[in-house]
Formats: structure tokens, C-alpha cells, sequence
């Protein structure tokens, strides 16, 4: 029996709401993927995308064996290891009364959880050189969501094309100082709908800017360079 597995698990929506999918990732034991699945949701948002992520892959898994989780949702990440324990205290209500949103799936998650050794580690989307496995759980969920059929290694399936929303390259930076003080990051209308390095996603159309870790909200990257 192995000692750990680690996986990876992703959620996309291509408007969210839009035509959402979720995938999971398992590695071998030099942490290449090594058996994964992907499969369609419909018109769902992000976050029951990542969320349904999160619970095929721990039903897919040996609940036996430590669990390593990376995921680059902290909506989700946090709904499991911080919000849960009040929320089930409160009657899965939140602080301030209200029902818990996505109540099914994160019970169905507290469930799979019990009695089992998960870690969950939070690793940055759409970076370069990221995380492999992570990188692989995105594109296969945003591929899902596009065409909304399943995919997977036990379906001979190949691997997962890059996604259409991913972030161009940065344009170069321009050495000339802007007048009237402004920032010389330049702000850009989304061609594709994406998710910024805080979790949130953008819609096409909304202004994204670039900072260290890739496009994303104008008020992330202004909080990144704080």
C-alpha cells in the first residue's frame, strides 16, 4: 500500500454561471499524473465546480491512504477547513444566520472527509512552472466545461489540451515613465472569461491586469504590489 497519494482536483466556468466541469488528478510515485477524470455540469458556477472537484476526488480515493490535496481554490479549500467545523456547529448556518451556500456538496464533503488523513495545499493558478498536477486538473476541467462530455484516463482519453482562457503572454513593459504619476501596468479588456490568482473568476470583457503571478483583477494586482 502506498504511504500517500497526491492529487489535485479543479473546477471551471466559463461565465460563472456558465458551462462549468470538474476534474481531478491523481500522481504516481514521482508525482507525474497518472490516472485522472473529467466530467460536465452543465450551467453551474465556479464555485460548485471546485467543490464537486474536491468530492469525486475524494470518493475516487482509497479513504485508507494519507491524501495530499492541492488546489488553487481558496473559496473552496476554505469551505473544508476553516468555515466548515461553524458551519456544522451552527446547523449548517453561517454566522449570520444564513443557509449555508452549496450545503449538499459540502456535506457530502464532510462525509468523505471523516476518519481519513487529507492535507489540502494551496497552490497559485496559471503560474509558470506551477504546479503540474494542478495545471493538469485546470486544463482538463476547462476543456470539460467547453464541450461538456466526461474524458479520462479510464477512457483512453488523451491529455487535456491547453485552455483557451489561459493568460497570454505579458506584453512588454514600456520603459518610458507615464505622466501624472499612473501606474505603467497597463489594465486590458478579458478576450476569454478566466479566474484571477485570488479565486475569483472575470468575465470576457471585464478589465484584467497583469502582475507576478499572471492576469487577473486590476484591484488584486494593486494589492499584490502593497
Amino acid at each position: 500500500m502506498r504511504e500517500r497519494v497526491v492529487a489535485a482536483c479543479d473546477g471551471a466556468s466559463k461565465g460563472n454561471p456558465g458551462p462549468a466541469a470538474w476534474a481531478w488528478v491523481v500522481a504516481d510515485e514521482t508525482e507525474t499524473p497518472a490516472r485522472w477524470e473529467a466530467g460536465p455540469l452543465g450551467k453551474a458556477t465556479n464555485n460548485v465546480a471546485e467543490l464537486t472537484a474536491l468530492e469525486r476526488l475524494l470518493a475516487a480515493t482509497d479513504p485508507e491512504v494519507p491524501l495530499e490535496v492541492r488546489m488553487d481554490s481558496q473559496y473552496a479549500m476554505k469551505a473544508v477547513t476553516t468555515w466548515l467545523p461553524g458551519w456544522k456547529r451552527n446547523g449548517w448556518k453561517t454566522s449570520a444566520g444564513k443557509p449555508v451556500a452549496n450545503q449538499e456538496l459540502v456535506v457530502r464533503i464532510d462525509e468523505l472527509l471523516a476518519g481519513r488523513s487529507v492535507e489540502f495545499r494551496y497552490v497559485p493558478a496559471h503560474q509558470v512552472d506551477g504546479d503540474k498536477l494542478n495545471d493538469f486538473a485546470d486544463r482538463a476541467a476547462s476543456q470539460a466545461a467547453i464541450v461538456q462530455e466526461p474524458a479520462g484516463s479510464g477512457l483512453g482519453s488523451p491529455e487535456p489540451p491547453p485552455a483557451p482562457d489561459a493568460p497570454a503572454k505579458a506584453p512588454r513593459r514600456s520603459t518610458a515613465k507615464k505622466s501624472g504619476g499612473g501606474s505603467s501596468a497597463r489594465t486590458i479588456k478579458a478576450k476569454f472569461p478566466g479566474r484571477c490568482l485570488c479565486g475569483r473568476s472575470y468575465a470576457a470583457g471585464e478589465p484584467i491586469a497583469k502582475n507576478a503571478q499572471g492576469w487577473g483583477h486590476p484591484e488584486c494586482r494593486t494589492e499584490a504590489a502593497g
